[in-house]
């Protein structure tokens, strides 16, 4: 498998993750569906995750990961999957919230936006429910626990949220 990963930080801190890290976890995102690919990844502000989610989702609020597919001619074998924008103090922010590792969640908004580029949505309940799926078995085989599971916070439809 050759995937690349360009990796540019302009929100630095402590729990953001290795290249390394980010590429193990999006080939394992990718395994079974493509053997070359090349993704971008962009660590933010809240500010530039907001004015991005603003701008090409009309949500002109942070969010923890953004997925932008390239969008190339079929016949164009190009290896490019897209660039996923992450905002470090969101990811560090939920996982705070969520009672769970910051390096879990990490894994976790890397493997979603990578599937996000993949084609993977949560449009429809049916969609979320397959994606979280595949989510879920991803992560299992990084050694993560299912990112879903209901917290423990007196609240028992209380479930994590991915914006």
């Amino acid at each position: 498998m050759s995937i690349t990963v360009d990796l540019e930080i302009a929100d630095p801190g402590r729990s953001v993750p290795s290249r390394q890290c980010l590429s193990s976890w999006v080939e394992a995102a990718l395994a079974g569906i493509t053997e070359h690919a090349e993704i971008s990844v962009k660590i933010v502000t809240p500010e530039e995750s907001s004015a991005l989610n603003g701008r090409f989702r009309a949500r002109p609020v942070a969010t923890n990961v953004l997925a932008f597919p390239a969008e190339f001619p079929a016949q164009l074998e190009i290896p490019l999957l897209g660039d996923l924008v992450i905002c470090r103090r969101i990811v560090e922010q939920e996982a705070a919230e969520q009672g769970k590792s910051v390096r879990a969640h990490w894994a976790h908004m890397v493997v979603h936006g990578t599937l996000h580029l993949v084609g993977y949505d949560h449009q429809t309940d049916c969609d979320a429910e397959h994606m979280e799926a595949r989510e879920v078995q991803i992560l299992a085989a990084l050694g993560y626990a299912d990112p879903y599971e209901e917290i423990d916070c007196g609240d028992p439809s209380a479930r994590p949220a991915v914006r």
